[in-house]
């Protein structure tokens, strides 16, 4: 399929973070060549060889990436930057959209320049016990030829990041999402070994360069190479003034987690202070197809883009906001026990708002000139969860004459003991109503000749199979003049 280049930067270019990825490449071949280059490592690097540069280059990496996989978890505050339309655009807004798959990012570049970094380290630790120098005895590790010094904080940093990558994998989140819950909390341990992984001064720099040329000539020199270069003339100008001395590297790791860590620590203080806060349960609705709808009131609510909750729109006497759950597993199926009692027929708990009533919402702020609104469902019930709401909506926009605002399509997959939405006040969805599957080019192609030269985003919510058909209809390029930017919504 050929793809539109602005339509593939449009939905790509966030995604694979094309500054991301150059930061990291940068900082790693900087780092490579300050330790293969720099005169203060000349004599360590004689000693290590590549493994000092590739160790202290992925270190560099892994410090990037520790710094920048904490700031996705920050939601409240990226809920309060994607609400805020002066302070960020419509691309960075995207961006926000896509923290958790840039929190993923970071993890994957974690685990991949950890085992680069423990293979480099480990290559080091045999290059200390076999080049041992006695011309040099502060830059040693080990402390005699032979010796082989194993790192106990890189081991333990070793075996938290197993267990918190193995954890994350999509098959345990699934089956067991409290293992997942619980071993990705072992971060904090991770980042206080983090944090003083480098104390021990394994590897040294030089702090006379000015006064001992690395390369000089010593007095008492060991190597024959050397012993022959003495000899010569003109070899007086390399003589050494001084012996070399050497320091141990100092951490460096806090310089780069600590203020992110400090910002979600704050965070996380701010979300429990919130957390005490009551919530009242309004109402209790059960719904068709095993979907429970739980409306609830919080002090100082506001609905901000980017909540991954299912905010309905506020009522002009209180501001509450509901949820639809799907009951699927044990989770959902004892909160439905607590909020329900054990009977068949459909009710509805505690009717504190008996009628339904829309503020004015200030249509005209919103410069959305056009919304197509595609469900897709198995079985006609599942249509019976915002079936009110859909319809107060219909009835909103034709008295405010706009009808063509909202283009509503409704499919229903199966069509054993199908039956039609024959009530009165349904009326608008049942003329919107198909059966069978959505033909998803023809209306892309109906969307493309109604919106020319114009910017449509395209939400999807649904199983894989409908996202990446979705994915590969943004990117085509057969589509010209209109730039379709895929958005994806992810709950796991």
């Amino acid at each position: 399929m050929v793809l539109s280049f602005k339509s593939w930067f449009a939905n790509e270019g966030g995604k694979h973070f094309i500054l991301w990825l150059g930061a990291n490449a940068w900082l790693f071949l900087r780092t490579f060549l300050t330790y293969s280059t720099g005169q203060q490592y000349y004599y360590l690097y004689k000693m290590l060889g590549l493994g000092l540069c590739i160790s202290r280059a992925s270190a560099s990496v892994l410090n990037l990436n520790c710094s920048l996989v904490l700031l996705p978890m920050c939601r409240s505050l990226l809920t309060c930057l994607r609400g805020t339309h002066t302070l960020s655009s419509r691309g960075t807004r995207r961006l926000l959209d896509k923290s958790k798959t840039f929190h993923v990012a970071c993890g994957i570049a974690i685990c991949i320049f950890s085992v680069v970094h423990v293979s480099a380290h480990l290559v080091n630790v045999v290059n200390f016990s076999a080049f041992y120098s006695e011309d040099l005895p502060a830059l040693n590790l080990a402390r005699y030829l032979g010796e082989v010094i194993p790192g106990i904080t890189g081991v333990l940093l070793v075996v938290i990041l197993f267990l918190m990558f193995t954890a994350s994998s999509y098959c345990i989140r699934l089956s067991n999402y409290e293992i997942f819950w619980y071993t990705h909390n072992l971060f904090i341990v991770f980042y206080i070994i983090l944090m003083v992984h480098m104390v021990g001064g394994a590897l040294k720099y030089q702090t006379n360069v000015d006064t001992h040329p690395p390369g000089c000539l010593r007095p008492n020199q060991s190597s024959p190479e050397l012993q022959g270069e003495e000899l010569e003339p003109g070899n007086e100008e390399r003589r050494c003034k001084e012996e070399a001395r050497f320091h141990p590297h100092y951490p460096q790791t806090w310089m780069w987690v600590s203020g992110p860590l400090c910002l979600y620590c704050a965070e996380r203080f701010y979300r429990y202070i919130r957390s005490s806060d009551p919530v009242t349960i309004v109402t209790v609705i059960r719904h068709p197809s095993e979907v429970i709808e739980v409306r609830m009131l919080k002090r100082d609510f506001k609905a901000h883009p980017g909540q991954v909750v299912t905010v309905r729109c506020p009522t002009e006497e209180k501001e509450t906001f509901g949820v639809h759950m799907r009951v699927v597993g044990d989770w959902t199926e004892r909160f439905t026990e607590l909020l329900l009692p054990k009977t068949g027929v459909e009710l509805e708990i505690l009717p504190m708002v008996q009628q339904r009533r829309y503020p004015n919402d200030g249509w005209k702020q919103f410069r959305l000139r056009r919304l197509y609104f595609v469900w897709v469902c198995r079985e006609l019930q599942s249509f019976y969860w915002f079936s009110e709401l859909l319809c107060a909506l219909h009835h909103k926009l034709w008295q405010e004459n706009r009808p063509d605002y909202l283009n509503l399509k409704l499919f229903v997959s199966q069509t054993e003991d199908l039956q039609s939405m024959s009530e009165e006040k349904y009326r608008p969805l049942s003329s919107r109503l198909s059966i069978g599957r959505p033909r998803w080019k023809l209306l892309f192609d109906e969307i493309s000749n109604a919106n020319r030269q114009k910017h449509v985003g395209v939400f999807c919510c649904g199983p894989k199979g409908i996202s990446r058909t979705l994915h590969k209809l943004c990117n085509s390029g057969r589509y010209t003049g209109v730039t379709f930017e895929f958005n994806k919504e992810s709950f796991s």
